[in-house]
């Protein structure tokens, strides 16, 4: 027969419960899939589709405050490195992702005014830079990573120059804002008759001048941050107004405006995919607000219609979810958005719960349309993962928010008609939920230990007591005001609770008896308990047969568990406890062979032959099992135990109870070198006890001597043994933390101790298992530790989760690389299957098995849609980019299956109809404004020039008007540019020279001579240090070419490859791309990635295989490779073959896997 082994493991954990207030801002959702959020001076780590808890990271030495001082490996759960430059925590930080060569630098705010960047690889300072005033938090241009704001005490400081390699030259440039309130407007942004007329009386808002003392300034501003939905554009987030600036003219051009019974911001995050905000409010709503397209401005019927209708950024609300019940101590903290697909929030409440909303999309017929008045109906996108979707493919539409929304609807594209859109409107929906534990105070309880007899029903259940609540597995039994429990079995407890003491200083006690499988709860004591003396403690005897309760100013209660009934009720003179426990030993055994002995003699009186001999001896074998059932379920029988307990003056008391007999047995006087007994602890012939002057006495009771050793740690609250035969280690709790200690060699194992490395303080300890303790502190957590006390990070890979969890980046980085390879490209077999086992993997089986594990975490519509044979080669990489979070490669294949499919299509336009079709369907369909300079040419001049007419429409002094018409002269708008110069006041200084400019601008297209003229004055204005008007000049004169060559001369890069895109043919532009491309390969850039990008818009397909070679990204470039060839965008030839080669393919591709 075999032996039977069972393995109960319980890793070590940290159960966290309610926040710190300056964990507030300390949260961030990753592109991994996982949400990290700080809780007290601990990281917590969920994953964000099973909303489990993966690892939670310790060793800070103050509250998180927006990820602290360390760099974590997750997976691993140690510090990489720990970085610190002053006393105090660091204010902001942030990765920085603009260039290639190096992803682990960081940039921090370190208070009260630095700005340091690290290397989070090794703990390197690169560079340190101070400025004026005192720094709050900062952003980065998505567009322009040499862009950085920070966002000040009194303003606003912007930075151009911002670099890895060298601290910012100057201060930066400083201007102030006035807040909305001091705007005579502000009492009209918040009135019923909305923000739209109220915003044109909304004037300067951003001004070098500091604002007079009557202006509300700057501290209002709860946020700020850039849109990375489009270029040059930031949100000032006001806890009832949301504010979209245009950078380019310093001005308001848009207002969310919260109505008077509104619930004001908290929070905002906007979005890339699409031009929306995901809003969260004070009452823990989040909205979604979409904007509204340039021609939807609709007016109410309540409100009179404007003469002159105003153009502006209008965001209408498209979604909200539920509120949150707020009250003094549970309040939203912060809220997070996916990266990756922008179509989840994650919201912090300071209780410690994490509420993980999904947007969801559905398809609303004509009969039900949900856009009320004035609100543009939103459309679902005619492609899906960047390819035209047929009538039988599936699809998954809450993939991502471009899934959900055609980026046609917010762009204020006119949809042709006829064309068969389907209108959608989102709904948030509840999809995670992770709650903390209440507030401390607490206490725990660990069940009774795994033993042999109860191995076929054991749970590791842990009670924890919250006031007036009983936390096991996850079930609340509210029973008043709990200060204490013990268990009695292992599926019920006895929990005590006391009143609000009387004039008398008398409580009404209740005593409950708990049954978990049931929740069935009775009164213990029955009637017992009003107007007495409050219970100070409970133990129940090893057995659990007997109970003893202690009273503050009332003798020992004695009961009979079993039965619920009272055994005795000590005399009054009998001796105040200070202490007690119950003694391990029994007679249960002796009592179990006298009855075996009974039943062996009464089956040998019945056996009247030697053949029914041996069946009475097997069925004596079996009454004994059932005679030992009975005795511990039943409990027929009654065993002797022992309890001992000390009094004030230290006194040892030893009684024992059998039945209904107690006997005071033995008294042994007080030790002179203890004080007065805190509690005792006593396994086997090991009894140990504690004082409140930090002393523990260990008394050995077959070798009859004891030994007293002083901890010097002040009062001992509390001892507990081990569970486990023979493990004879102990824990001590002191008001300053806890020890281990082993009985047997009288020595300490390890040590805790509240102070600058361990910032909590210990309520309660316990034994979780015979090697793990259980630690409660003031911080709201529970601690699971091994014995040494050290930490209670694991690795991820050694937790036992409830649900598979999708994360390749916790696999080994080969492993990761193998199940990549699988997902995207499958040569071997004419059919994707999602089954590895079949596949002849080089490493050993468990890592295979992990791989299998992964794959089938995967929710079923993503299995759907990998195993669909009509998923092309492309759709397939921007899905398994969005699974494995690689934000550039995300990036890569949306651009790259945009312009492959465009190519396609103006490659297979054989006739005239078809070509002249080709572009208007391109135009139809053009790539998100979010990627800027790389989409098509006559999209992004449109976006322009709308951009332009609504700077031109908010503008309110001559410095915006100035700038109006620079860039209209810019855009090639002449007339419009013309009209403005002649705007200018006689009175104003610039008024001689704008009427000269408006004569030059009118004239010089009929003047051919002055052309040459004007170029060599822009020539000589360019190298006097005047770019900006020389370049202008050079455009009237249809130079541009010549001008975005000047502009990349001078190194304003971005802004030749705006103007190239505005204003020069695709030949001309293409050159002046390309040079650009060149720039961002330069080892002092070094932003292939970028370059990458701007090749693919090109359609420079070839030297775009190239460059992934030559970057050593063989997988991207073998798969880009082939998209190609599927597409009809490369052709095999002498050029080719290096890269589209089948020998170099599968060289590639072995290589990567």
């Amino acid at each position: 027969m075999l032996p039977l082994t069972v393995n109960f493991k319980v890793s070590a954990r940290t159960l966290t419960g309610a926040l710190n207030a300056h964990n507030k801002a300390a949260v961030d959702w990753g592109w991994q899939g996982l949400i990290a959020y700080g809780c007290h001076s601990l990281v917590v780590v969920i994953d964000s589709s099973t909303a489990q808890t993966l690892q939670v990271l310790e060793k800070h030495k103050a509250d998180v405050v927006k990820w602290e001082n360390h760099v974590w490996d997750v997976a691993a759960g140690v510090a990489q490195c720990e970085i610190q430059e002053h006393a105090k925590p660091i204010q902001d930080v942030q990765w920085l992702w603009s260039q290639d060569a190096s992803r682990d630098l960081l940039l921090a705010i370190h208070p009260p005014n630095y700005i340091v960047l690290w290397n989070a690889d090794t703990g390197t300072k690169l560079w340190k830079k101070s400025y004026a005033d005192n720094i709050l938090s900062f952003s980065f241009d998505p567009f322009d990573s040499s862009h950085l704001t920070l966002l000040t005490s009194e303003g606003i400081v912007f930075i151009s120059d911002f670099s890895p390699s060298k601290p910012p030259s100057g201060p930066g440039k400083k201007v102030y804002i006035s807040s909305p309130h001091s705007s005579p407007a502000h009492s009209k942004l918040a009135a019923a008759t909305g923000a739209k007329k109220a915003l044109n009386k909304v004037k300067i808002l951003i001004t070098q001048e500091k604002p007079s003392a009557e202006f509300i300034t700057l501290n209002d501003c709860l946020q700020l941050a850039y849109l990375p939905s489009k270029r040059n554009h930031m949100l000032l987030l006001y806890p009832r107004e949301i504010l979209i600036l245009d950078l380019e003219v310093n001005q308001t051009v848009g207002v969310i405006a919260i109505e008077r019974t509104g619930v004001p911001f908290l929070q905002v995050i906007p979005c890339f995919q699409r031009d929306g905000l995901f809003c969260l409010h004070e009452n823990g709503c989040i909205t979604l607000r979409v904007r509204r397209s340039y021609n939807s401005i609709f007016t109410t019927s309540n409100e009179e219609p404007d003469a002159d209708p105003v153009q502006e950024l209008t965001y209408d609300l498209r979604s909200q979810c539920d509120a949150i019940r707020v009250t003094k101590t549970v309040r939203p903290f912060s809220m997070v958005c996916c990266p990756v697909n922008e179509n989840a929030a994650a919201l912090v409440v300071s209780d410690g719960r994490v509420m993980i909303w999904e947007l969801k999309s559905a398809v609303c017929n004509r009969s039900a349309r949900n856009s009320g008045p004035g609100v543009s109906p939103l459309y679902a996108p005619v492609s899906f993962c960047g390819a035209p979707v047929g009538v039988l493919q599936n699809q998954l539409p809450d993939l991502s928010l471009d899934n959900m929304i055609g980026q046609s609807a917010i762009a204020g594209e006119e949809h042709p008609k006829g064309s068969a859109l389907q209108e959608v409107h989102l709904k948030f929906l509840l999809t995670g939920l992770i709650s903390g534990l209440p507030a401390p105070p607490f206490t725990v309880r660990m069940c009774p230990p795994l033993t042999t007899k109860n191995i076929k029903m054991y749970q590791p259940l842990l009670a924890v007591v919250f006031g007036d609540k009983v936390l096991t597995r996850n079930n609340f039994i509210c029973v008043g005001n709990i200060w204490g429990i013990e268990w009695t079995s292992l599926t019920g407890f006895l929990s005590f609770a006391t009143s609000t003491p009387n004039n008398m200083g008398l409580v009404r006690n209740e005593l409950q008896l708990v049954d978990l499988p049931t929740g069935r709860s009775i009164a213990f004591r029955g009637e017992r308990g009003n107007d007495e003396s409050p219970i100070e403690m409970i133990k129940v005897s090893h057995l659990k047969q007997y109970l003893a309760v202690v009273f503050k100013d009332k003798p020992l209660e004695l009961w009979d568990v079993r039965t619920c009934t009272i055994l005795r009720e000590m005399s009054k003179n009998f001796p105040g406890i200070t202490a007690l426990e119950w003694s391990p030993s029994h007679n249960l055994k002796s009592l179990r062979k006298k009855q075996l002995a009974t039943r062996e003699a009464m089956a040998r009186q019945t056996v009247v032959s030697d053949a029914e001999l041996s069946i009475a001896e097997s069925s004596v074998i079996s009454l004994l099992q059932e005679a030992e059932s009975k005795s511990e379920l039943s409990q027929n029988i009654s065993a002797r135990e022992h309890f001992v307990f000390t009094d004030n003056d230290g006194q040892v008391y030893h009684f024992t109870v059998e039945g209904n007999s107690v006997k005071d047995s033995a008294r042994i006087p007080p030790d002179g070198s203890m004080g007065s007994i805190t509690c005792i602890a006593w396994k086997g012939d090991m009894l140990v006890l504690g004082d409140m002057d930090g002393n523990l006495n260990f008394w050995d009771l077959k070798g009859r001597v004891s030994r007293g050793v002083p901890t010097h740690r002040s009062w001992v609250r509390k001892i507990r043994f081990a569970p486990g035969k023979g493990n004879q280690k102990l824990v001590a709790m002191y008001n300053d933390g806890a020890e281990v200690w082993d009985t047997k060699e009288v020595q300490m194992v390890s040590s805790l101790r509240s102070g600058r490395n361990v910032t909590f303080r210990i309520l309660d300890v316990d034994w979780c298992t015979s090697d793990k303790v259980i630690l409660a502190s003031d911080d709201g957590c529970l601690r699971v530790l091994e014995m040494s006390m050290k930490s209670t990070s694991v690795r991820v890979d050694e937790q036992e989760l409830t649900e598979p969890v999708w994360c390749p980046y916790l696999l080994v980085p080969r492993a990761s690389l193998a199940l990549k390879a699988f997902l995207l490209h499958q040569p071997w077999s004419g059919q994707y299957s999602l089954d590895i086992s079949h596949v002849d993997y080089p490493e050993n089986e468990e890592i295979k098995s992990l791989l299998q594990e992964q794959l089938n975490s995967l929710s079923n519509d993503i299995k759907k849609l990998l195993l669909d044979p009509e998923f092309t080669l492309l759709q397939r990489c921007l899905l398994v980019s969005r699974l494995y979070g690689d934000e550039s490669e995300l990036h890569f294949w949306t651009v790259a299956a945009h312009y492959l499919h465009s190519s396609s299509q103006e490659t297979s336009a054989s006739t005239p109809a078809a070509q002249e079709a080709a572009p208007r369907d391109r135009a139809s369909n053009p790539l998100d404004i979010c990627y800027d300079v790389l989409c098509e040419n006559a999209y992004f001049q449109k976006f322009q020039l709308e951009r332009v007419n609504l700077q031109e429409v908010k503008r309110s002094t001559y410095d915006h008007t100035r700038k109006c018409t620079d860039q209209l002269l810019l855009l090639g708008q002449t007339d419009r540019a013309v009209q403005l110069l002649l705007e200018t006041s006689a009175d104003n200084q610039h008024y001689y020279c704008d009427a000269l400019k408006a004569c030059l601008v009118t004239t010089v297209t009929s003047s051919g001579p002055s052309q040459s003229t004007i170029k060599l004055v822009a020539t000589n204005m360019i190298a006097s240090g005047k770019l900006a008007e020389g370049v202008q000049l050079l455009c009237l004169i249809d130079k541009a070419a010549d001008a975005c060559r000047y502009l990349q001369t001078y190194g304003e890069w971005s802004r030749a490859a705006w103007l190239a895109k505005v204003r020069l043919s695709s030949e001309e532009c293409a050159d002046v791309l390309k040079r650009w491309v060149d720039h961002l390969c330069s080892p002092q850039v070094n932003q292939k990635s970028k370059a990458l990008l701007v090749l693919l818009s090109l359609g420079c397909f070839s030297s775009v295989a190239e460059m992934l070679h030559s970057m050593r990204y063989f997988d991207r470039a073998a798969l880009f490779v082939e998209a190609c060839l599927q597409y009809g965008a490369l052709e095999v030839g002498q050029d080719t073959d290096i890269l589209s080669g089948g020998d170099a393919e599968e060289e590639a591709m072995d290589e990567w896997v």
